[in-house]
């Protein structure tokens, strides 16, 4: 016996213990380096003559971090796992250096059938207070079928039928998902392709939040002018694969004082993130 739960309705509520986080502005500057930033359009982001500035995405590797507890006391098999959704809302912007606690805890648990997912909701708080709070969603194939409600489909965030106020193009790189990686996440579906053909893929892809922090840069340079004092949040779900070579295409459009519905898709068409939704100070 292994100690670990059972996924099921019963976990909703746990709450795992605070970890204890640190970065430095190298940590801050590789990840940008991982999600896509160049010297000619986000040299403010990887230079720390520049500041450096801390791209607000970068909340998910800490905020990630709130995810240990569950990853060690539930049972799940790591190559059956997928990233379903992500928000990350950001309280002040990030400093290029901390020392932070994170709190995670269980938000929901529903059952998709042949799939089970899970959601954990964590917050990043230093000696100020909170500093930053994520949602992450986890979708466990062949998890399911363990009584649960289905749960919701997901919101409405469907792009409206007009030409969108902003379109970012940017190309992932063959190696793309090796600088990544050093932020933290390490699964092995995303760089071994013995490992991903073992997940059923036929080939490693692009990490989900790698994706995602493309388009935190597209969301923070169209809508923030670069500045991340101007951003709130950031929600999304993966939709499907963007693997090495493909470009991501972001989508913006402004609906309303301060709010935007956003779309990612790659140069074939597949969309990637839907159902997403930025908020920013105009």
């Amino acid at each position: 016996m292994s100690g670990k739960k059972a996924i099921s309705k019963d976990l909703v509520g746990m709450t795992f213990p605070a970890v204890d986080v640190e970065w430095s502005d190298k940590d801050t500057m590789l990840y940008a380096l991982g999600v896509g930033a160049r010297p000619a359009d986000g040299l403010d982001f990887i230079y720390e003559g520049r500041g450096p500035k801390v791209l607000p995405t970068y909340a998910v590797i800490p905020g990630g971090r709130g995810l240990a507890g569950l990853m060690s006391g539930v049972e799940m098999k790591l190559e059956m796992l997928l990233h379903g959704e992500q928000s990350v809302e950001l309280l002040r912007p990030l400093p290029s250096s901390a020392k932070i606690k994170v709190t995670g805890r269980v938000s929901e648990v529903w059952d998709k059938g042949k799939a089970a997912v899970i959601g954990v909701e964590s917050t990043g708080s230093d000696e100020k207070g909170p500093l930053f709070k994520t949602h992450a969603t986890l979708f466990v194939r062949g998890a399911g079928g363990f009584g649960g409600e289905r749960g919701p489909s997901g919101v409405d965030s469907t792009p409206p039928d007009r030409t969108p106020d902003a379109v970012v193009e940017d190309v992932t790189r063959p190696e793309q998902g090796a600088i990544y990686r050093l932020s933290g996440d390490r699964n092995p579906i995303h760089i071994d392709p013995d490992f991903a053909k073992l997940g059923g893929f036929e080939k490693p892809f692009v990490h989900g939040l790698c994706t995602y922090g493309f388009v935190g840069r597209a969301v923070l340079r169209e809508l923030c002018g670069n500045d991340p004092a101007r951003f709130k949040s950031l929600s999304g779900r993966f939709a499907a694969q963007v693997y090495f070579g493909d470009t991501i295409i972001t989508k913006i459009w402004k609906t309303g004082d301060g709010v935007a519905i956003v779309q990612a898709e790659t140069q074939n068409g597949n969309v990637v993130l839907s159902q997403a939704k930025a908020a920013f100070k105009p």
